[in-house]
């Protein structure tokens, strides 16, 4: 049994981009590049006006007060033809083309217009109100790395490379196959002796869809081995990864490992010295990543936070730390004394603390809505009392 960083370790090494594919603006939110954008025009093109106002020429405004003669007017995609005379100023909006020999613009505010002149009676301000052509960045600047992971943010600034399209890497194809006979369809389980609804697969699906996965949907199985084994073997023809749900221990019936047998399953990883979550494990069939978390919903959701997001970002193109950005926060409740696994609490924020929800059971499942943090307790960890701070992870 390894501990948690051997085995996000073990994740970064056997996990890593899939094919590149050319997406275009509108289907880029959310992948990850896989070439640099490099800008291919300057911003702005343009001397750009940065206030509505009039463009102006410093010497025509030596001595003030002054009156100009309007000559024209420049709107946002539609410029003021021709360069400024002497005496003369244009009327300006904010983002027009400066015209050619003006040296500033000079807010509305602190100009009157009468008729087709502008007069102008305060001293003129440092600023120019002018954004100059290539002072954002200039065309051949690099804007966006590869490996950049595209935001909102980062599209901006990839639609003003003057870019159609983006080369990114290809979302992972995942599959979640749910075991158990005692499994119902939500909505089915009140009618049928001995059944429970499904939860942990929605959640799995929920973890793919959030770090960019392309998800293909969830089968519930029986614990019958055939019938898995052929859901295993389908699973491989149109997947990239498999997440397993259950089946994980010892029982008669846990075949969640023995589906994938036929096909050559080899372990990366079998058991996570963590808890919850201990029969978490890793590994590859064929070409196909498989991912087994436990059947309790409390232990699925945590091992898929802390092993399926980071397994998923490198898929994507991402490093594995991205999903696994830890921060310290001071402790609202009290906290015992960690035993020989490494522990991660579920808990939330109250009041700009950190409160550990009472109950940790690894199948409470109101308790898992209530959760929106994870707090890691190293193994053989001392108590920590309320205020000191401990290391948390979004959850």
């Amino acid at each position: 049994m390894i501990g948690f960083d051997e085995a996000i370790a073990l994740i970064a090494a056997n996990a890593g981009p899939l094919s590149k594919e050319l997406v275009s603006l509108e289907q880029a939110h959310g992948r990850t590049l896989a070439e640099p954008v490099l800008a291919r025009v300057p911003s702005p093109p343009f001397d750009a006006s940065a206030m509505d106002g009039y463009a102006v020429r410093d010497v025509d405004l030596a001595h003030i007060p002054a009156a100009l003669s309007i000559a024209g007017e420049s709107f946002a995609g539609s410029p003021y033809d021709g360069p400024l005379k002497p005496g003369e100023c244009a009327r300006i909006f904010t983002g027009a083309a400066v015209p050619a020999g003006a040296d500033r613009v000079i807010v509305q505010e602190v100009a009157e217009r009468r008729g087709d002149q502008a007069l102008f009676s305060e001293p003129l301000p440092s600023a120019r109100h002018i954004r100059r052509a290539g002072s954002d960045f200039e065309a051949g600047d690099l804007l966006l790395d590869a490996g950049t992971y595209l935001h909102p943010r980062a599209l901006v600034a990839a639609a003003a490379a003057d870019v159609k399209e983006l080369r990114v890497w290809r979302r992972p194809r995942v599959m979640v196959l749910g075991t158990g006979d005692e499994l119902a369809e939500p909505g089915t389980a009140r009618d049928i002796p001995g059944s429970i609804p499904e939860s942990v697969s929605f959640g799995a699906a929920g973890i793919a869809a959030d770090w960019s996965a392309d998800f293909l949907g969830s089968v519930r199985l029986a614990d019958d081995l055939r019938e898995m084994e052929s859901a295993a073997a389908f699973a491989v023809r149109d997947s990239d990864l498999v997440v397993v749900t259950g089946g994980a221990s010892v029982g008669d019936k846990d075949f969640a490992k023995a589906m994938f047998e036929p096909l050559g399953l080899e372990f990366i990883f079998s058991k996570v010295g963590i808890k919850p979550g201990k029969p978490v494990w890793f590994g590859r069939a064929r070409s196909l990543l498989v991912m087994g978390l436990p059947g309790n919903p409390t232990s699925a959701l945590v091992t898929a936070r802390l092993f399926l997001a980071p397994l998923l970002a490198r898929l994507c193109g991402r490093q594995v730390h991205a999903a696994l950005l830890w921060r310290s926060a001071p402790l609202a409740t009290p906290l015992g004394a960690c035993g020989e696994r490494e522990t991660f609490h579920r808990a939330r924020w109250k009041g700009g603390s950190v409160d550990i929800l009472s109950n940790q059971d690894s199948s409470a499942q109101k308790a898992l809505a209530q959760a929106d943090l994870l707090v890691r307790q190293r193994a053989n960890a001392s108590a920590i009392s309320p205020g000191e701070l401990v290391e948390v992870l979004d959850f």
